[in-house]
């Protein structure tokens, strides 16, 4: 079974090199970048012109990029090629509406389709070691995962077309929320002479201990927030978040909080610094009255 992967970025790079590592039959790429292209065919995959010549050429398709208009423009371009026989993943975080909408259309043609959003950052990816949300029919699970388990240890199909996508959402929801918890306690915390590693020790001990602060203490203790997950694509995220709830009466304040620290972020021109950027976003919004307070508490008014 021949293998195309499409979209070679940060993510799709690393996973699209584990599949070249650990299949058994060739494996082409396609990217608007021919760097990323020259990259892949150095660890020994082949290099297509156009995402419709690479989906003439394999079994099965799997596409990574950014956002929904460039997943409907990869449809566009490879619906004349798909047909009973083939299998397109597309694995990219985009609104789940449009990713139905774009199954029904391959599944007009003959050909399999599936919704398979990724969880972790680029290390995982690396490592082979990525959490995938599939969305698909039950019948087609079992052709799907097994080229799913070159990229990921933690598979789970969570329902039809869309589902997938409905929990990467959520998910990514909860650690926006997790991230603003973490970042207003630590700034607090800092500013109270309290350092990140008493304070990941002492948060450690204790209910409010979770991954997202574990993983990202080094980064936030260093300020090199490199990137492994962009700032602009968690605000992408949130924002299909806030319309999916919407569309479905529920109010999610939370949310628009995180919403509303990303839209700080992008404003600052950090927006393709890695996402854990947003600590420094708090740490900004220091308030002249907040200033004013401290200034007060460290001169002794104010106290009980």
């Amino acid at each position: 079974m021949k293998i195309g992967f499409i979209g070679l970025g940060i993510m799709g790079e690393a996973m699209a090199a584990n599949i070249v590592k650990k299949h058994d039959d060739t494996v082409l790429v396609s990217d608007v970048v021919p760097e990323k292209v020259a990259a892949l065919t150095a660890l020994g995959a082949v290099g297509c012109e156009s995402n419709l010549e690479l989906a003439e050429k394999v079994d099965f398709i799997i596409s990574m990029v950014p956002k929904s208009e460039h997943v409907t423009a990869v449809c566009e371009g490879i619906l004349p090629a798909l047909g009973p026989g083939k299998i397109w993943v597309d694995m990219s975080t985009i609104d789940p509406s449009v990713s139905v909408e774009i199954g029904r259309k391959v599944k007009a043609t003959g050909a399999v389709f599936a919704d398979a959003p990724v969880v972790k950052s680029r290390p995982a990816a690396e490592a082979g070691k990525l959490g995938i949300y599939v969305g698909c029919d039950e019948a087609d699970y079992e052709k799907i995962q097994p080229v799913m388990a070159y990229m990921g240890e933690n598979i789970i199909r969570m329902g039809g077309n869309g589902k997938g996508l409905v929990m990467k959402i959520c998910h990514n929801a909860m650690v926006s929320q997790i991230q603003n918890g973490v970042n207003e306690t630590l700034a607090l915390a800092e500013l109270n002479d309290i350092d990140v590693d008493t304070f990941v020790t002492a948060v450690s001990y204790g209910g409010a201990f979770n991954w997202y602060l574990d993983s990202k203490k080094a980064v936030l203790k260093s300020g090199d927030y490199t990137t492994a997950f962009s700032a602009e694509n968690m605000n992408k995220d949130i924002g299909i978040c806030l319309r999916l709830a919407e569309s479905v009466g529920l109010s999610m304040p939370g949310e628009k909080n995180a919403q509303e620290v990303y839209r700080r972020t992008l404003e600052a021109g950090n927006g393709r610094k890695d996402f854990s950027v947003t600590f420094e976003t708090v740490k900004a919004g220091r308030t002249p009255e907040s200033q004013i307070a401290e200034s007060r508490y460290a001169a002794g008014e104010n106290h009980e």
